[in-house]
């Protein structure tokens, strides 16, 4: 199975590593310089620096010349998924989506999006707790593979999957999609409590409450509890909590310091999803009638209309109430 991946960024060229381990892979980059260098030195280094690149990664600056492939990795930006999807020739290939976020304006998962798109290709998710750079050097990594058919998501594991890159299958595809979506915003919610100096407890407190979230809000939209205590959720979670490997909890710890959202978002070349999934995130929750505290205080330090201290003040002063709630 020739295997297609749209996006060259670190996490679309460390899976185009992984898959290269079972076969052939064209990877598609949005700058020609970036193909030009993975065809010419088996190398990504504006992306991925460090690198050596299986010989089996091809790259091109053409979507059309993914048409031949038997599988897409779809590892785009979630917002710019629907758009990229659309010049791709999909038709019945099946898309592995590898994004997390949930669509501005619409509100949709990234499934819901692909499915609007390409409705004649079976979907997939793939999520769980990876740095782009561990996987590229082959160290042990499990993630989640949702699908709705399962026999699809056979075929997928089995083509992707090597000795330290272990998928266990799910048909659980909203549950995985929002682990990974919510995640990326409590990684922010991480870095500012490190970046504020609040301490060990109080990030601990956080990364339990914020699963508290998360659970309420998958569970209002149709996802399993067993997938989110999973790899997709609560390990996702607790790896992007707890590193500044994370560009969400690095972007977090920067708004911790004081500095000013915009100046930080700016002077990013790889993108932190949670910062646009946040205000997102926050609307799709009050849809449901779901509290998640927590993730509307980071669209506020997002936004600029409130400090650092005055959404740690608010959240302090919430009401007392049990923790099953």
């Amino acid at each position: 199975m020739t295997i297609g991946v749209i996006g060259a960024g670190a996490w679309g060229t460390a899976l185009a590593q992984v898959a290269a381990q079972g076969g052939d892979v064209l990877l598609w980059a949005h700058e020609p310089e970036v193909a030009e260098a993975i065809n010419d030195a088996h190398a990504n280094p504006l992306y991925l620096p460090g690198v050596d690149l299986a010989a089996g990664v091809r790259a091109t600056a053409s979507l059309a010349d993914l048409a031949g492939c038997e599988a897409l990795l779809v590892v785009t930006p979630a917002q710019h998924m629907r758009g990229i999807l659309a010049r791709t020739p999909v038709g019945t290939t099946p898309l592995l989506l590898c994004a997390k976020g949930i669509e501005a304006g619409t509100m949709a998962l990234m499934s819901e999006a692909a499915a609007e798109v390409c409705p004649e290709a079976p979907v997939a998710v793939l999520s769980g707790p990876t740095f782009a750079s561990e996987v590229a050097q082959g160290l042990p990594t499990a993630v989640t593979l949702a699908c709705a058919d399962e026999d699809v998501a056979g075929r997928l594991a089995e083509r992707i999957a090597q000795p330290a890159f272990r998928p266990y299958r799910s048909t659980d595809v909203v549950g995985a999609e929002i682990g990974g979506a919510v995640k990326n915003v409590l990684a922010i919610a991480c870095g500012v409590v490190e970046g504020a100096g609040l301490g060990r407890n109080a990030r601990a407190a956080l990364i339990a409450r914020g699963f508290a979230e998360m659970t309420r809000f998958g569970l209002a939209r149709g996802a399993k509890a067993e997938t989110l205590a999973g790899l997709s959720g609560l390990g996702d979670l607790v790896l992007t909590c707890s590193s500044e490997q994370s560009r969400n909890f690095s972007l977090g710890l920067g708004l911790g310091r004081g500095a000013a959202a915009q100046a930080l978002l700016a002077d990013r070349r790889t993108v932190a999803e949670g910062a646009f999934t946040a205000p997102v995130l926050v609307q799709a929750a009050r849809a449901v009638g779901v509290e998640m505290p927590i993730s509307e205080a980071v669209a506020e330090l997002l936004s600029g209309t409130s400090r650092v201290a005055d959404v740690i003040g608010t959240l302090l002063a919430r009401p007392l109430r049990s923790e099953a709630l």
